[in-house]
């Protein structure tokens, strides 16, 4: 039998060995996605005396360093201390749980009179609102459309890419969402003069600091995922640091149980 996993009443199972991994990898080279002007990802071989970290340079082990910028290479997942001056507010010590309910919807991005795109919460919450199980979990997953393989080296850098409107942000904290996963560089503009409204208004910073709740962006999730109900779970490095490289994976949901549809808080 497959596990279990109780959510809003109901009990539904999941199948630990169908995880959907919706993280872009960490590989060196220009050919993966980049977002403001990070370097590249470099693997570098430790070389000390006649000690070489390369199995195939005739070394013992393979012993390498990473250059890697979370905000900007891959995959990644951030805490208010992004956006928070205390070096001691790090996403090690704000995220404690790592498994979650998860609902993923798909929404098109509305071009703006200034020529951005923009994700609207009112076509957020159109696509929730066609879903049969309209609950509100703790943690919201972003599909935009068009959903492209280009996702996955695209190099964001200078291009004003797709973000959401603030009123998005605050409603997700009105929901209690405590993780917000999208596919996109940031939830904020790439230039706005640091004001950075939707990351302040998802954290409550700086008046009622969400420490729990987090951000991960540039993920990616393949076409041939539905939209629905997912158990995430939220894989990251224990480094003290405001965000760490991350690996999100869902697993489909599948209600044991039918007391009637329940049409969230």
């Amino acid at each position: 039998m497959n596990p279990t996993f109780p959510y809003a009443g109901r009990t539904y199972s999941y199948d630990p060995a169908a995880p959907i991994d919706i993280s872009l990898p960490l590989a060196p080279g220009p050919n993966q996605v980049n977002c403001f002007w990070a370097e590249p990802v470099e693997f570098d071989t430790i070389r000390v005396g006649s000690f070489v970290g390369s199995v195939a340079l005739g070394g013992s082990t393979n012993y390498q360093r990473i250059h890697v910028t979370p905000h900007g290479n891959g995959t990644h997942t951030e805490c208010y201390g992004h956006i928070s001056p205390d070096p001691a507010v790090t996403l090690n010590q704000c995220l404690r749980r790592f498994l979650f309910v998860a609902r993923l919807v798909s929404v098109a991005p509305v071009p703006q009179a200034n020529g951005d795109l923009v994700v609207l919460l009112a076509d957020v919450q159109a696509a929730l609102a066609q879903q049969p199980d309209r609950s509100i979990p703790e943690a919201l997953v972003l599909r935009t459309l068009p959903n492209d393989e280009a996702k996955r080296q695209r190099h964001y850098s200078g291009t004003n890419p797709t973000y959401i409107e603030p009123a998005l942000a605050e409603w997700l904290v009105e929901y209690n969402v405590q993780h917000f996963l999208l596919d996109l560089p940031s939830v904020d503009r790439e230039e706005d003069a640091g004001q950075l409204l939707a990351h302040h208004a998802f954290w409550r910073y700086p008046a009622q600091p969400r420490c729990g709740a987090t951000i991960t962006e540039l993920i990616f999730v393949p076409d041939e995922v539905a939209d629905g109900l997912y158990l995430l779970n939220i894989q990251i490095t224990s480094l003290e640091l405001d965000a760490s490289p991350s690996k999100p994976v869902l697993y489909a949901l599948n209600a044991q149980l039918d007391p009637g549809i329940y049409f969230g808080r």
